[in-house]
């Protein structure tokens, strides 16, 4: 499982031309789920990704973590972050999990993090759908972890 982490100002997702989500100060979390993914996955992932430091304390530095200030997260489901671009110029995304695997687990994800996060300052996309994501990036600050690379 890959997550890509945006430490935004504000974020928004709408299908259709219609806002389906939005969220303040906090993270944008785009998420791509493979085959092999299972709970431990998720479980260090919702670990990391709550306690991280990337907030900024009262001098200016970041050592404040999600968890700590309330932020609001907005979990994006994006297939594409498992791409393997080892070969030619067109993406492979064979390592990416069908929907009846993908799906699952991704609902274990967002909901691992809102009740790390109290749930109420969760929000996420819809799985599948083609969605417009808006999002003003605060620093810029951006992340990536795969739990099968645990750097």
């Amino acid at each position: 499982m890959r997550i890509l982490i945006q430490r935004v100002r504000k974020a928004s997702v709408a299908i259709g031309g219609e806002t389906h989500s939005a969220i303040g100060r906090g993270m944008l979390v785009l998420v791509g789920i493979e085959e092999a993914d299972t709970r431990d996955d998720i479980l260090w992932l919702t670990g990391k990704l709550t306690r991280l430091r990337i907030f900024d304390d009262e001098a200016g530095v970041m050592n404040r973590s999600a968890e700590e200030i309330g932020a609001d997260i907005l979990i994006v489901s994006q297939f594409t972050l498992m791409a393997s671009t080892k070969k030619g110029n067109r993406p492979s995304y064979i390592r990416a999990a069908r929907p009846e695997t993908a799906v699952p687990l991704y609902e274990a994800f967002v909901a691992e993090v809102a009740a790390a996060m109290g749930g109420e300052r969760v929000r996420t996309g819809v799985f599948g759908a083609d969605m417009q994501v808006e999002l003003v990036n605060d620093g810029p600050v951006t992340i990536w972890m795969d739990s099968k690379n645990k750097e």
